[in-house]
């Protein structure tokens, strides 16, 4: 059974090694986008890094810049992280990026970049206290909390949920062999993370008969509170404000979640499947684990006050945390689905709860693919693909309306903004014959047409989320480059519900099959 944990292990280390991009480390997984790198500090522009075309970025981009110089001092980090206060209370993983780096700007961007890949296995280590490796029953478990949609989005985007819940584990571990002393300090450490990382102070409070001296418990509590309360004065003489709680992250209670409800319902007409699928896999785990914490009362218990804690704050969330896909519901409540998984009990009969609440594992792959590399693949004879001498190869190229190439286990493509050209280049000095296949996809219904010069290869309609494949046999490619062009006359849409990028169709699995 250990082999089973170990495989997991490797597997996940393998996965993240295929976010490294040569030139760039890390830099994928904070997703930068290029529609904000006006703002970026001098340091994160003068370093080469990657940005997502045609995209605003996510969180990530602003605590890696505040990383790069968590001082605060920069006269350029206010315009480069909107809402600086609000930010840079959750301090705690731009310090130790920082101060691993020595002090260096660079050396802190990429050191921050892996933090969550780090987090991901100390958590993995940590767990096994819980989770020890002689039954199926713990595998399950385990591999549910490392594999929830929350923690490898957390990972994916360069967050701080992931390495502030190891915080929260460690805090509660602590307690648990009767350190409470030494938690406190852990869980004072959780707050400069994250600030709702407090909630751990329900894991000290005794709510059962067996209390504590009350003025230990006071005195724990203060720990806890103390780092960030003298941190949230640091930052108003820095940023002359404290920073709010972030915009519409809490409500009236119940109303974020009925928010949430009629989304998912609006996007049953409008989604793909994959967008469906996932909204309902996150809200169903999300309930699930909720309903727990409100039924089977365990006062005594640590882990439970932590988790009915992040429960009744799943009531109060608001429509910032719950809208679109995937959401920050998933990531914010990663507490509750670690402290879910640690207290069902065992047995068959909590076998269909057990499974419920972790639904959201099941639609972590999407947060798992890596950045694409290939947009093409070339077959043929070797002296057909190359030219020896000089080592080109016979290529697709594509212009700028094009985003960036993507990739998943089966699948490779590139989406395109609007109508746009596919360079075909053969640098042979004779004419070559491929087959030449491919799929088009689109979100919406279109018309789409491709040519070559004044020759129509191919022509229809695409229909919303259907792929139609293409198959040209026999296509002369002449010495030096022949443009498709690939023509629609519909607007683009977004990718998908609350998507900010805008799309028209995409091309999956070029293949370039040359035949003489």
């Amino acid at each position: 059974m250990g082999l089973a944990y170990a495989l997991v292990v490797l597997a996940f280390a393998w996965n993240c090694a295929q976010f490294y991009i040569p030139g760039k480390g890390f830099t994928y997984l904070i997703e930068f986008g290029d529609r904000s790198n006006a703002t970026y500090l001098p340091e994160l522009k003068a370093v080469n890094h990657y940005e997502q075309r045609q995209s605003s970025g996510y969180d990530g981009q602003y605590y890696a810049q505040i990383a790069m110089d968590p001082h605060l001092s920069h006269p350029q980090l206010k315009e480069a992280v909107p809402d600086l206060a609000y930010r840079a209370r959750r301090i705690l993983f731009c310090w130790t990026a920082y101060g691993l780096a020595g002090g260096d700007p660079v050396s802190a961007l990429h050191i921050y970049a892996i933090q969550n890949i780090v987090a991901w296995f100390l958590l993995a280590l940590l767990l096994l206290k819980w989770f020890p490796p002689n039954q199926w029953g713990n595998f399950f478990r385990w591999f549910s909390v490392l594999f929830t949609f929350g923690l490898t989005m957390s990972v994916r985007k360069a967050l701080l949920d992931g390495p502030t819940l190891v915080i929260i584990t460690l805090t509660i571990a602590l307690l648990e062999w009767d350190k409470p002393w030494l938690a406190a300090l852990c869980g004072g450490l959780s707050g400069l993370a994250k600030e709702t990382s407090a909630l751990i102070i329900g894991a000290f409070i005794p709510l059962g008969k067996n209390t504590k001296p009350w003025l230990k418990i006071v005195g724990q509590i203060i720990i806890i509170l103390l780092p960030i309360g003298l941190w949230i004065l640091v930052l108003t003489h820095y940023t002359a404000e404290a920073g709010g709680v972030g915009y519409r992250n809490f409500t009236y209670p119940f109303l974020g979640y009925i928010h949430k409800l009629s989304e998912i319902k609006a996007f049953l007409t409008t989604a793909p499947d994959w967008i469906i699928r996932g909204l309902f896999c996150i809200f169903i785990s999300l309930s699930v684990q909720a309903l727990f914490f409100f039924t089977r009362i365990r006062v005594n218990e640590a882990w439970w006050r932590l988790g009915v804690s992040y429960a009744l704050l799943m009531l109060v969330l608001g429509d910032a945390v719950w809208e679109g896909y995937p959401g920050a519901s998933a990531r914010v409540l990663l507490p509750m689905t670690l402290a879910f998984n640690i207290l069902v009990p065992r047995g068959k009969k909590w076998w269909a709860i057990l499974v419920l609440g972790n639904l959201s594992v099941f639609v972590t792959p999407e947060n798992l693919k890596p950045p694409g590399r290939e947009s093409v693949i070339v077959e043929g004879p070797s002296n057909l693909r190359m030219v020896e001498s000089t080592g080109q190869m016979v290529d697709a190229q594509f212009d700028s309306q094009w985003y960036d190439p993507e990739k998943s286990l089966l699948e490779y493509w590139r989406w395109a903004k609007a109508s746009a050209n596919i360079m075909l280049v053969n640098p042979q000095t004779f004419t070559i014959h491929a087959d030449i296949s491919f799929r088009l996809r689109a979100n919406d219904k279109r018309v789409l047409t491709v040519t070559s010069g004044d020759q129509v290869l191919w022509k229809h309609t695409l229909n919303p989320y259907e792929s139609q494949d293409v198959i040209l046999k026999d296509v002369l490619l002449n010495p030096g480059t022949t443009t498709w062009h690939f023509e629609t006359t519909s607007e683009a849409s977004p990718d998908y519900p609350s998507s900010s990028r805008v799309v028209s169709y995409s091309v999956r699995n070029l293949r370039i099959k040359i035949i003489k």
